[in-house]
């Protein structure tokens, strides 16, 4: 008997941080393989033609909802939305993040506490909420936290210790859930990208510095390519890949190997 084991049809993913770039192509992925899409992000009209062109272009059903994730009010009017639509959530990829550059010596509590209320506790709270109303009654689930390699190393060409703290804290929290969530159904990982290019990074990334440190840091030699982190997620929120709980998977063409 044949098994299409990434086939996602009927299911549903919610994907944060779903208005632009990682969060967009992870979104797209999933859709490929038959999965319902939660388009959340903060941004009304960029979330709305997310939602229009995957529909089009995958002809699944999707649901754009605003939300902050660092409001729980408003995490918990999000996930009350999703299922109200579908009835149901069985991936969540927690993506929203953001992420302050700048000497240590320099940064602001401000700037360090909007850091982990954003990539930390806006991970935990829509963890929390999708879990509690969603998976655990359903015995079955699939959490995607996105962390980074910084949060399993530091470095030494862009200062950014508020973001290496959060995310590490996320690959903890990855796996904390991931032991008190295991023996509901519901799986708890975390994908750690590399450099990748985005809205946010295309600047940095194609300075002539950043290449050069590209060539010397990474194995590959090379930045990571559009599409390259989707395979990560699919593999994650296979229905089959039950007995993968708490794995930390850098996508970083080998810089942490270093």
């Amino acid at each position: 008997m044949e098994k299409n084991y990434f086939d996602l049809t009927g299911q549903v993913a919610l994907v944060t941080g779903c208005s632009t770039g990682l969060g967009v192509q992870m979104a797209k992925a999933l859709a490929n393989q038959g999965a319902n899409i939660v388009v959340l992000a903060r941004r009304q009209n960029l979330i709305e033609q997310v939602a229009a062109e995957i529909t089009e272009t995958y002809g699944v059903r999707t649901l754009p909802v605003p939300c902050d994730i660092t409001n729980t009010a408003r995490v918990k009017e999000a996930v009350k939305a999703a299922r109200d639509e579908f009835g149901r959530i069985d991936i969540l990829i927690n993506n929203a993040g953001t992420g302050a550059v700048s000497p240590a010596e320099d940064i602001t509590d401000d700037q360090f506490a909007n850091e982990m209320n954003i990539d930390l506790f806006g991970t935990f709270k829509m963890s929390r909420e999708v879990a509690k109303v969603a998976m655990i009654p359903a015995g079955y689930g699939r959490i995607i936290n996105i962390a980074s390699m910084y949060g399993l190393v530091g470095n030494k060409i862009a200062p950014a210790s508020p973001y290496h703290a959060a995310k590490g804290g996320v690959v903890n929290l990855t796996r904390a859930l991931a032991c008190e969530w295991g023996d509901k159904g519901i799986t708890v990982n975390a994908i750690c990208p590399g450099y990748f290019e985005t809205p946010l990074t295309k600047e940095t990334l194609q300075s002539e510095f950043f290449q050069n440190y590209a060539k010397t840091m990474i194995p590959e030699a090379r930045y990571g390519r559009e599409g390259e982190l989707d395979t990560a997620a699919i593999f994650l929120a296979s229905p089959l890949s039950t007995y993968v709980n708490g794995v930390i998977l850098p996508v970083d063409g080998g810089y942490t190997s270093l």
